[in-house]
Order: structure tokens, then C-alpha cells, then sequence
């Protein structure tokens, strides 16, 4: 796989994605969306792949930010289908049913933000800062941010963060529950893989179905109940179809260490 501004990886099973545009620090342009929609696609389909790390080049920035310079002369419209293509594309991080890890080793600004978020979590290296800066600009973040946040922290820390355009540190992120980890910026993606080896070591349909549960709670579907719940009943359901359950079970018996093959 060759791309113009991603590097990647794949050892283990784990895959790393370094956004590679240090100049900019590593700010999202076109082709940054484009590349990270294309790249998000081949977790989907590429077997090899387990789980998936999120990074950006250098030791400054994990994104910091959108590339502002597109944002010139577009009208609502075109501001609008813009938006779109970035929450479709992070929508699609969000719900991989492979976890996908931000690791944040600098800043993670407006749009940087909103992509570590998406991730299913995030472990920082102990210089990150965090921040929506959008109303500087005379905007409001437009790639989920304004929702993901808010599910993350509480309505009032993200209201706060929305509209004074604050940027927090590392121990305030962990204080908020918006990351993990943090660690030593050299041990930054040593963290995340060693986490994410304990995932890969577990049934893939399971970890699938646990994301997928997680992602829908508290929605409301028409029969009154909540679409977690009745998701979490159908997924639970669906795990004794699996020959990992049986695997599972038959290894937990047996005492010995179970060997699930994602089927």
C-alpha cells in the first residue's frame, strides 16, 4: 500500500496508520480524507488485520487541525457536502467492528480532535492538548465533534471547551474520561500495541459485537425500549451461532487457553 500523505504498517496483526504531513502538522486536507476513507476500507476487508493504531508523524502534533486554506470561498452548500464526506468517513472508524486506537503524541485540535475521537479510544503521550477551536474562526466543528464530545465528557465540560475554544492537557483529558492512558511519548504506540495484542487475543465476533453494542446506547428505537438493549439481546444471540462460543466454552472447561478463529 502506497499513499501520498499515510505510512503504514501491519505487524501482528496491528495496524498503524501515521497521518505523514509534519510541515503542516499534520493537518487534514483532501487528500488526507481521501486517503484515510481508502485505508479505513482496507481494515474492513483485509483478514490479516485485527485491530488498527491511528497516529501522526513526529513528536508535535497528532493533527493539528483542518487544512484552513480549503475552507476559503466555499458557500453553505459546499460546506455542508464537506462536513458530510468527513462524518461518513468517521462514522466508519467509529463503527469497525476491528478497534481502532488514536494515538495522540501531540496536538489534537478541531478536526485532529474529532478524528481521535471517533477512534474507539484514545491514549495520549504526555505533551498532547486537546481542543475545538472552531469559533475562532466563526465556525463550530463539523466532523461529529459537537456529539462526540459531549457523549465523552458531560454536555457542560463540552459546552465549556465548544465555545471558549480552550485547549486542555493530558492530565485534564484523563481527569474528563476523554483518554485512557498517558505515557512517556516514547512509549506511546508500545501502549497501544500491547493493548491491543490482549484484544487480538480474543474471539474477533465478540470484540465486533461489543462495539457495535457500545455505539448504540441509549438510542431510542419505535417499540419504546432502547436500541443498546435490544442490539446487546440480537448480538448475544447471534455468539452461539459462532464457533468461537464453542471454542470458549469448551476451552474454559478444559482449562486451556482458547484459540478463536473469527468464525
Amino acid at each position: 500500500m502506497s499513499y501520498q500523505t499515510l505510512l503504514t504498517d501491519l505487524s501482528e496483526g496491528i495496524f498503524t496508520i501515521t497521518i505523514n504531513r509534519p510541515d503542516k502538522l499534520n493537518a487534514l486536507n483532501k487528500v488526507v480524507m481521501d486517503e484515510l476513507n481508502d485505508v479505513i476500507d482496507v481494515i474492513y476487508k483485509n483478514d490479516k488485520i485485527k485491530s488498527a493504531i491511528i497516529t501522526g508523524t513526529g513528536n508535535k502534533a497528532f493533527v493539528a487541525g483542518a487544512d484552513i486554506s480549503e475552507f476559503q470561498d466555499l458557500n453553505k452548500e459546499q460546506g455542508m457536502d464537506m462536513a458530510k464526506k468527513g462524518q461518513d468517513i468517521f462514522f466508519k472508524i467509529e463503527n469497525s467492528p476491528k478497534p481502532i486506537i488514536a494515538a495522540v503524541n501531540g496536538f489534537a485540535l478541531g478536526g485532529g480532535c474529532e478524528l481521535a475521537m471517533s477512534c474507539h479510544f484514545r491514549i495520549a503521550s504526555e505533551n498532547a492538548k486537546f481542543g475545538q477551536p472552531e469559533v475562532n474562526l466563526g465556525l463550530i466543528p463539523g466532523y461529529g465533534g459537537t456529539q462526540r464530545l459531549t457523549q465523552l465528557i458531560g454536555k457542560g465540560r463540552a459546552i465549556e471547551l465548544l465555545i471558549t475554544a480552550n485547549m486542555i492537557d493530558t492530565n485534564t483529558a484523563l481527569q474528563y474520561g476523554l483518554v485512557n492512558y498517558v505515557v512517556a511519548q516514547e512509549e506511546l504506540l508500545n501502549k497501544a500495541k500491547s493493548i491491543l495484542k490482549v484484544i487480538n487475543s480474543k474471539a474477533p465476533l465478540a470484540v465486533a459485537s461489543c462495539i457495535k453494542c457500545a455505539n448504540v446506547v441509549g438510542q431510542e428505537i419505535n417499540n419504546g425500549g432502547y436500541g443498546g438493549y435490544a442490539t446487546e439481546l440480537s448480538e448475544f444471540g447471534k455468539c452461539f451461532n459462532s464457533n468461537d462460543v464453542k471454542e470458549g466454552i469448551s476451552a474454559f472447561l478444559e482449562k486451556r487457553k482458547a484459540d478463536f478463529k473469527g468464525n
